[in-house]
């Protein structure tokens, strides 16, 4: 699944792509928004919440065939010019957005897997293989995103209360809750099995047990600002092919720090990688009553 960092580098390259431009043509092949037609529309910025894209545009005096035509699962679009609309999606695990010129072959992906397609004068915007996508004003964004923690690379990121929503489940583990996008949002498990490995905590530990949450919630801010703005993620230091992770990817090779054989295993609905000598097995279960 990409990360917050990856999902931050997308929006940019859609914003450099298409922001300012005034469309002059869209493609929409998913139901919810089959016949939507944003020619016309200006587009303002392309901007990232955790994992979410959210492509911020300006609708036209009149929008003919905008969403609510052809059965479109949408509300109308107002009349009047300047009126705000979002166009938001998720990659989840295999979704991505190209930028072509015009004129330029979309090698990327294969054409059935494209859901959007966005024309400006200067490029195209494909989107491949898009979850969630969606059409909303702009003021209503909340009701996609507003259950997301603070996220690691956007303004309102805030260590405190990313420390305070997961103390709030001192059960969990912290894996998974280091994955769970309602306490910060854009660790993805990279970066989760990376941050565990570099403090040196089992993933099995719960919340509860972790003795500095906001330490580890710092360096995985870091680990994610540290990877903005480049499309190969490090945690190491070095960008060499095979030399950018800790743990992550690694079963059965060699730790880097104390040479023992690297483990992967299922936890919840992921897997997690790694190693049993530098990061404490988890603990064995309490005793149950008699």
């Amino acid at each position: 699944m990409p990360e917050g960092d990856t999902v931050w580098n997308t929006a940019r390259v859609l914003h450099r792509a298409l922001a300012g431009a005034t469309l002059t043509g869209s493609d929409f092949r998913v139901p919810q928004l089959a016949g939507t037609d944003l020619t016309g529309w200006t587009v303002r910025e392309s901007a990232s919440r955790g994992k979410h894209l959210l492509l911020r545009l300006t609708a036209p005096a009149a929008t003919p065939g905008g969403p609510g035509d052809a059965g479109a699962a949408t509300a109308a679009i107002p009349s009047g010019a300047g009126a705000s609309w979002t166009l938001h999606s998720h990659l989840r695990m295999d979704g991505a957005w190209r930028a072509y010129g015009p004129g330029e072959r979309w090698t990327a992906r294969p054409a059935h897997l494209i859901r959007v397609v966005l024309r400006s004068p200067g490029a195209v915007a494909v989107g491949y293989h898009l979850h969630e996508l969606a059409l909303v004003p702009t003021a209503e964004e909340d009701s996609l995103v507003g259950h997301l923690g603070p996220d690691l690379l956007g303004p309102d990121w805030d260590p405190a209360e990313a420390v305070r929503r997961l103390a709030a489940q001192p059960d969990a583990t912290i894996a998974e809750a280091l994955l769970d996008q309602r306490n910060l949002a854009g660790v993805g498990n990279l970066y989760t099995c990376e941050v565990l490995f570099l403090r040196g905590i089992s993933p099995w530990t719960p919340v509860g047990a972790v003795p500095d949450l906001a330490g580890t919630v710092t360096l995985a801010q870091k680990l994610l600002a540290a990877n903005r703005g480049r499309w190969t993620q490090s945690t190491t230091g070095s960008l060499h092919r095979g030399q950018t992770s800790y743990v992550y990817g690694r079963r059965a090779q060699p730790c880097r720090r104390c040479g023992t054989a690297i483990r992967k295993e299922e936890l919840g609905e992921r897997v997690t990688y790694w190693c049993p000598v530098c990061q404490p097995e988890r603990p064995a279960p309490a005793p149950t009553a008699p």
